[in-house]
């Protein structure tokens, strides 16, 4: 034990010696290295940003909601989209059918969409999107009031002209303004005044869009201002345990409300959280593939080089090796010098790619709207990684450095 210590260590000794009186050789020969680990760690890095990112936005959908409409969030080619597009369109009466029958749903929230410029005085925020709803709103997991109040029943029942306002919006019409300075202020949407009795926490982007411009108001007021026969979304949400359950009362209630035959198909889509999940994972799975099969043939190459010029180093060092045989050296000792050294080579090459991928993953971040993020089981395996290749590599050069006849190697020029 204290014997293979030691070698060890003059090993680790003399690869360094090497490498470092040959700096240049050195470097260019974990270049191919360098670039195949900053290649996956960059890539990898930006994904898990995303990841983040994108899991913190969905949790806005509310991990236990249904999202009934008659679009699917999801449409397989142009045939199905014209299908969903010619599908009746869902409105008060399946609201009402909903708000009664489903004894497993929590809360049940209508949502009709549109865009509109808003303003006061002088001051506009144009292209706002607009959403009709109810008091049960945010207990489908929409966000939270940070100042004043949420809609409540009396506002619907009354169709009041009451608003609560996201926070981008707040921001545009009343720069300067403290958030209960903003309270009881009227602002115009389409055509008319209504009240601000709320301001909503921000809650970022999702899908880099904004998740605070927006306007909330009853949805009968909504209904009133921009159409009577406008379709609806109904958000439901129910408990984690019963989620199942509920989705199949929903398609009984929708399907007995909407009369479709039993022979036909569901003429509406039943959305959930897990479906934006699957498919970026689907993405996000590819690029990983794309990433690993990147990293791999540019490792490979690289591995390539670091034995190409460890067979160089063993034809220079023959001399050398000779020596050390001659001396007492054992096979062992020279063929656990050259993995060392050709370890050393691909490691430092992955220690470079790790740093220059962190470093180029940051400044896309601060420049695009890409996030980036890694962890640090992602920099351990791109440096190990890089010295396992360098082993692997370095195989042959070492067994022809060990097997080399003492005798033939002193007499080497």
């Amino acid at each position: 034990m204290k014997r293979a210590f030691a070698e060890s260590l003059e090993s680790l000794q003399i690869a360094v010696e090497n490498l470092v009186g040959a700096r240049l050789r050195s470097f260019l020969t974990t270049l191919g290295i360098v670039i195949g680990v900053m290649t996956v760690i960059t890539i990898v890095a930006i994904i898990q940003g995303l990841n983040t990112s994108f899991q913190t936005s969905i949790a806005s959908l509310g991990a236990h909601t249904l999202y009934v409409s008659k679009w699917a969030w999801f449409a397989n080619g142009r045939d199905e989209w014209w299908e969903l597009r010619n599908r009746k369109d869902l409105g008060k009466r399946e609201l009402e059918a909903i708000d009664r029958q489903a004894t497993l749903a929590v809360a049940v929230a209508p949502m009709g969409m549109t865009q509109s410029d808003v303003s006061r005085d002088d001051f506009e925020a144009p292209n706002v999107q607009v959403i009709g709803t109810n008091a049960q709103y945010l207990a489908t997991g929409a966000g939270t009031v940070s100042a004043g109040r949420f809609l409540v029943e009396t506002d619907v029942e009354l169709t009041r002209n009451t608003v609560v306002l996201g926070a981008d919006v707040a921001d545009r019409l009343f720069p300067g303004f403290t958030l209960e300075q903003m309270l009881d202020r009227r602002i115009t949407l389409a055509g008319k005044h209504f009240q601000v009795v709320g301001v909503m926490d921000r809650r970022g982007k999702m899908l880099g869009q904004s998740m605070d411009s927006n306007v909330i108001v009853p949805y009968t007021a909504f209904l009133r201002d921009f159409g009577g026969k406008r379709g609806l979304n109904i958000a439901v949400s129910g408990e984690p345990e019963t989620l199942s359950n509920l989705e199949d009362q929903l398609v009984e209630i929708l399907r007995r409300v909407r009369r479709v035959p039993p022979e036909k198909k569901d003429d509406f889509s039943l959305n959930r959280q897990e479906q934006f999940l699957r498919t970026y994972n689907q993405l996000t799975g590819s690029l990983y593939g794309v990433a690993i099969g990147v990293g791999l043939i540019t490792l490979i190459v690289g591995g390539i080089g670091i034995m190409n010029i460890m067979l160089v180093s063993v034809t220079e060092r023959t001399r050398e090796i000779g020596v050390r045989r001659a001396l007492g050296a054992r096979r062992s000792t020279i063929l656990m010098q050259f993995l060392v050294e050709s370890s050393i080579v691909a490691a430092l090459g992955g220690a470079i790619g790790t740093a220059l991928g962190l470093g180029l993953a940051q400044i896309i971040a601060m420049t695009t709207p890409l996030a980036a993020a890694v962890n640090g089981s992602a920099i351990a395996l791109g440096i190990g990684f890089s010295a396992v290749v360098g082993l692997v590599f370095g195989i042959w050069p070492a067994w022809r450095a060990a097997r080399l006849d003492p005798v033939e190697a002193l007499r080497h020029e």
